[in-house]
């Protein structure tokens, strides 16, 4: 590879690695984990950098190579890799005043989301990232129809495990 593209790989990279890392908090249960899966999608990434054509936005490009990498990996594995427990990460809300029913209420949600498969886990972080149904779609490489049919069940799930 030339000294420009992995300049360019290596700034893209910096840029956006906070993705990275929220996928390697939604789909591991320590440092270490989180660290080797980290190692894995840059590897990924880097592999797969120069067939980036800028058909879409990078980071939504770093978005499908990551979740396809950590998803790959569990199904390579064949065992759940375990989510990171509500208790080992540190959340700052901020909110005047502070309203422990707020964390509560987090809490809840994420043990929710740790029942969902890979794929609906997948699509429930997008969602929450503010992606739309477009990028959506384009990231875990499912049609945008499908992509709001399977939110809309996934909601009703998340409803049903909150509000037994």
């Amino acid at each position: 590879m030339t000294k420009d593209l992995e300049h360019s790989f290596v700034t893209q990279l910096e840029e956006n690695q906070n993705i990275v890392h929220k996928i390697c908090r939604l789909y591991t249960n320590d440092q270490e984990s989180h660290n080797d899966l980290f190692q894995e999608i840059t590897i990924q990434l880097w592999k797969a950098f120069p067939k980036f054509r800028g058909d879409s936005k990078f980071s939504t490009w770093m978005y499908r190579v990551a979740l396809n990498t950590a998803i790959t990996l569990y199904r390579k594995k064949k065992r759940r890799i375990d989510t990171a427990s509500f208790e080992s990460v540190s959340f700052k809300i901020k909110a005047e005043p502070y309203d422990d029913t707020i964390e509560e209420q987090l809490k809840l949600m994420y043990s929710a989301v740790k029942t969902l498969n890979d794929i609906d886990k997948a699509l429930v972080f997008l969602y929450l990232e503010d992606k739309n149904y477009k990028e959506i779609s384009e990231t875990l490489g499912i049609t945008e129809v499908n992509a709001r049919v399977k939110m809309n069940r996934i909601k009703g799930k998340l409803r049903n495990i909150l509000n037994p």
